[in-house]
């Protein structure tokens, strides 16, 4: 059969294959990039290459540094809490400085910024990316294994969520709890503050960031110059503290304390919580300015925070009530408070940005039904605003604030799913390194081992929480994993029905040949999952209406399980006869599909694409829960809620509403 496209050449990588997926596509069956991870040049995403370097890692700054950066608030604090029954003796605080600096070092600097940031898809990162990685290439015999890798990070995503709703609250919370050390007087306010600023917060952003992050960066950039010159005061003063980067601290506070000092390792932990945010956000500036900010500024002003907030607790061992805010002279702590607070919304604003990104990657590639996805920039695509999310992310904070209470109360939960997600990282890098990479055997088991020693040390700690609030996330985490999952399977099982009870392309072919039906002026587009079989909304079309257009167009959106795909290789288009086109339509799991935008490219018997004349013929099926095997009989009433509730096709396409049709039919699975 001949075949037509765009004007471009079909390359191999465009034909990966017969079965076709409309909108929630198997990622199993995705093989249709040649690209190799770490091949990338991500230290110049294509977005960023004509852009100065310094402004790059300055707005990089703002974005992906925000969250690690305002861990000095509480950290410490945690650190020497009360139910670890340690005192601030000279032994304890250098060896928690000398266990923070070591974290900071190997989870931070080698681990992400030196290795995981290389398993770049295309220059995006982040779980998502990362999943996509694993999935089968040459060995397709592998599908069971690799399917267990992808519900892995299925789940690692769906922590995600959880970060997204505790981080906003501990770090304003703990942000507006200096004004405490101002005024005692007052304590009773900080709760309703810190409500109301979340929920400005979280009203702002359907406005998007594109209007202030230019000011975010600047910003961000005054903090840590203020953590500097708060840390330096303490250790000009004390000097001795310094001595803590030494590791021999560390493991002298663990001989001495025994399991106390490993329920610490999971307020230590909150150090490094910002770690996945580096590789998740790599995709927005590259890897190089990343590196820069942190090694340059970001590392080396917490680290004099840290160690300042030390030497003060030995000069006065009551601050330890917020060793923050008692590094400021008085003077000072109300501005600091200030300046805390605009941190800590910075910070939030990534991670809710963050949830956003998971969220359309999750209905891309076919883990979520459609929803409602808005573009805040007309420049940067990655700027999106999810309505639905954003509102049950503001419900969350509130009540996590009103039902914890405290930031310390608070630290419980929070930690867990973040370390949890570490250990899944490096699970699923490992799989990347081997097959991607290349890397040997020995090499990648001796530096995964490492990085698993220390993941699974933080793991443990944080899972002591589960109890006194790590339950949350995790309760988050198996609700939206169980909506993904049953969303997929249900797809996957709709999708047999369908195939099952269905005419294949050239049967269909033929019997038009022979029954030779009516023939209308314009074009019809029916939306198909599957362009090897006739779709059920043109057959319904031809039984009951008895005609047919004069051009029909068989139309399959696939997403790949690459970010985005270059609009060179966005469509492929084949002739099949009696005037009928099988078009493919690409898009990356980052990317978001507007079909008619795409139909402006594609020529019909040599003319343009005439929306005017054009009518969309879209399939809408009705569930109907049964006894079937496949799924259990509340997950497929689960599976129906979803459906109902998801976007309309023709909205999540872009299709012009007043030139579509729907054709219902009820299936049962």
């Amino acid at each position: 059969m001949p075949f037509v496209s765009n004007g471009m050449d079909p390359s191999p990588a465009n034909r990966c294959g017969q079965e076709s997926r409309l909108c929630e596509p198997d990622v199993n069956q995705t093989d249709c990039s040649n690209n190799t991870a770490g091949e990338t040049d991500a230290s110049q995403p294509p977005e960023h290459q004509r852009s100065s370097l310094g402004i790059l890692a300055l707005t990089a700054l703002g974005v992906v540094f925000g969250d690690i950066g305002t861990s000095p608030l509480y950290a410490i604090k945690e650190c020497f809490h009360a139910a670890h029954g340690l005192g601030p003796t000279p032994a304890n605080v250098f060896g928690i400085l000398s266990l923070i600096f070591w974290a900071l070092i190997l989870v931070i600097s080698i681990k992400y910024l030196s290795f995981i940031l290389r398993a770049d898809n295309q220059g995006e990162g982040g779980i998502m990316a990362l999943t996509a990685l694993v999935l089968p290439r040459k060995a397709r015999n592998q599908g069971n294994r690799r399917n267990h890798l992808v519900i892995l990070g299925l789940f690692g995503a769906a922590l995600l969520y959880g970060d997204g709703m505790i981080t906003p609250a501990i770090s304003v919370l703990s942000a507006i709890e200096g004004l405490e050390v101002v005024a005692p007087a007052i304590s009773s306010f900080i709760i309703p503050i810190t409500v109301a600023i979340l929920v400005g917060l979280f009203l702002f952003q359907y406005r998007g960031t594109g209007k202030v992050g230019a000011v975010f960066g600047p910003l961000t950039l005054i903090w840590f110059i203020v953590l500097s010159a708060l840390g330096i005061r303490q250790i000009i003063a004390h000097p001795a503290i310094l001595a803590a980067v030494s590791p021999h601290y560390a493991v002298s506070f663990f001989f001495n304390n025994g399991w106390i000092a490993f329920l610490v390792l999971g307020s230590v932990f909150l150090v490094v919580t910002g770690g996945e945010a580096l590789y998740a956000d790599m995709g927005h500036f590259g890897v190089r300015p990343i590196r820069l900010v942190w090694f340059y500024l970001v590392l080396p002003a917490l680290v004099i925070n840290y160690f300042g907030q030390g030497a003060l607790i030995l000069a006065r061992p009551e601050a330890l009530q917020n060793p923050f805010y008692y590094l400021a002279p008085q003077w000072a702590q109300i501005p600091l408070v200030l300046l805390a607070t605009i941190a800590t919304i910075i910070a939030s604003q990534a991670v809710i940005s963050g949830s956003f990104s998971i969220t359309r990657q999750a209905v891309q590639l076919g883990f979520s039904p459609r929803l409602m996805v808005s573009h805040t920039s007309a420049k940067e695509r990655g700027q999106i605003y999810v309505p639905g999310i954003n509102w049950l992310l503001m419900i969350c904070c509130i009540g996590l604030v009103i039902g914890f209470g405290s930031s310390s109360n608070l630290a419980a939960a929070y930690g867990f799913s973040v370390t949890t997600d570490m250990v899944i990282t490096t699970l699923l890098f490992f799989f990347v390194a081997r097959e991607r990479f290349q890397w040997p055997l020995r090499l990648t088991l001796l530096l995964c081992g490492g990085f698993l020693t220390f993941d699974l040390a933080f793991f443990g700690a944080n899972s002591a929480k589960i109890l006194h609030g790590g339950w949350f996330p995790l309760l988050v985490a198996a609700f939206v994993f169980t909506l993904m999952s049953t969303w997929k399977t249900g797809r996957r099982l709709l999708s047999k029905q369908l195939r099952d009870g269905a005419l294949a392309i050239d049967g269909f072919m033929e019997s038009i040949r022979h029954s030779m039906p009516h023939r209308v002026k314009g074009t019809a587009v029916f939306m198909s999952g599957n362009q090897r079989i006739a779709p059920s909304a043109l057959l319904h079309n031809l039984k009951h209406n008895g005609v047919l257009h004069q051009q029909l167009v068989i139309l399959s959106v696939v997403t790949e399980d690459v970010p985005h795909v270059p609009e060179p290789q966005r469509s492929e288009m084949e002739y099949v006869g009696e005037g009928i086109y099988l078009l493919v339509l690409r898009y990356g799991f980052m990317d978001e599909p507007d079909v008619p935008q795409a139909l402006e490219t594609i020529r019909l018997d040599g003319q343009p694409f005439d929306m005017m004349t054009t009518t969309f013929f879209l399939g809408r099926e009705t569930i109907i829960p049964s006894d079937k095997p496949g799924m259990a009989f509340w997950r497929e009433r689960l599976f129906m809620l979803m459906s109902r509730n998801a976007r309309t096709a023709t909205s999540f396409f872009g299709l012009p509403p007043n030139r579509v049709v729907e054709l219902g039919v009820q299936i049962k699975i």
